[in-house]
């Protein structure tokens, strides 16, 4: 347990309010206008997808991994690594987050997927491989802007990360083959590489995780932490957000011409994917609660249980179905919905913190 000091309710406010920049205030706002941009250029701009899907990092291409990489890093570089050890021996925390990651939220997705869009196997396919795609992501944003523990949510993004690796090819066999089958429903064939997967992983996590951990270390040995911590992340902090800003824009360019065209397909994915954020978070906040682990872990397990590495759910589908499949335009529909999903859920967060976390101190 912390002996950190609780702050007062009016220093606790302005904590908040600090904490969202006017960048962060309207976050809402540029997403859309983001989503509006990479819509708008899908469609208007000749050869834009082939110019964009030239080179690839595995199944991503170059310029949406160089989005993912600045939107991870600043994140990163504001962990204290020095806390981690903290967060590992909370087995309550750790125990919780790996049920809710790996048995229930993929549970709860087939289960939404068959009841939602029980006739069009493609798009149902292509949630439940959403589900099984835990987010190592954007989720570090959501989570640092709602004044979660940015230790816990990236020591849970890791152990999220190494499940990844290990879990993620034999639970696709199970909810797309083996379960359906005992349930006597019709199953789906997909071969999930390993090394694919490992790539992803390796690349969009472990290439900024490096970068934040060496850019920590050297600059507080440099400067010392007040330096790093006053001075230098205020400046680096926005990056996050307009790496996130940037790949919102070439994700909705890319596939624009498919989503224009389905509308109705689109909001068929959108109903099941717009439960599951909401319930799995909800049900992330109310677990912490029960279990009283203070506002900042357990802002951070519903986030870290409610976000979906999307990214990686896309390279997943397009390298096994294709580009054009159904499967891959579940996939896209994916941060359609979570992104603006878990933004409202930042601000619910916040408002749930006033009103039944009052004595909980935020996170630093």
């Amino acid at each position: 347990m912390s002996t950190q000091t609780q702050p007062s309710p009016a220093r606790a406010e302005a904590a908040v309010a600090g904490k969202l920049s006017t960048l962060d205030r309207f976050l809402p706002v540029w997403i859309i206008a983001a989503m509006v941009l990479g819509l708008l250029l899908g469609s208007t701009v000749p050869g834009l997808g082939t110019a964009l899907e030239a080179v690839k990092v595995g199944e991503v291409s170059l310029p949406i991994a160089v989005g993912l990489l600045v939107m991870m890093y600043p994140v990163l570089a504001k962990v204290r690594y020095d806390q981690t050890r903290r967060v590992v021996g909370d087995r309550r925390l750790m125990i919780t987050s790996l049920v809710l990651n790996w048995v229930l939220a993929p549970a709860f997705m087939f289960a939404l997927a068959w009841i939602f869009i029980p006739d069009l196997p493609e798009y149902r396919t292509g949630l439940i491989i959403v589900g099984l795609a835990r987010c190592i992501a954007m989720v570090m944003i959501w989570n640092d802007l709602a004044c979660g523990d940015r230790e816990a949510a990236a020591v849970l993004v890791a152990i999220n990360s190494v499940f990844q690796v290990i879990a993620f090819g034999a639970l696709g066999w199970f909810y797309l083959q083996l379960l359906p089958s005992m349930l006597g429903l019709p199953t789906t064939s997909a071969d999930f590489s390993f090394w694919a997967i490992t790539g992803s992983v390796l690349v969009f996590l472990g290439i900024p995780l490096l970068a934040g951990f060496l850019t920590r270390t050297l600059g507080e040995r440099a400067r010392g932490r007040e330096w790093y911590e006053a001075a230098f992340l205020p400046k680096l902090g926005p990056w996050a957000l307009y790496g996130l800003l940037f790949t919102i824009t070439l994700l909705f360019a890319l596939q624009g011409g498919t989503i224009t065209s389905r509308p109705l397909d689109v909001v068929r994915i959108a109903l099941p994917l717009l439960v599951y954020f909401v319930v799995v978070f909800g049900a992330g906040m109310l677990l912490g609660r029960w279990l009283d682990l203070g506002y900042a872990k357990t802002t951070t397990l519903a986030f870290t249980a409610a976000g979906n590495n999307f990214e990686l759910a896309i390279a997943v589908a397009i390298g096994t179905f294709g580009v054009t499949s159904g499967q891959a335009l579940a996939g896209v529909v994916g941060p359609l919905i979570e992104v603006p999903v878990l933004v409202a859920l930042v601000y619910a967060a916040l408002w749930a913190r006033k009103r039944y976390f009052s004595s909980s101190p935020l996170s630093a």
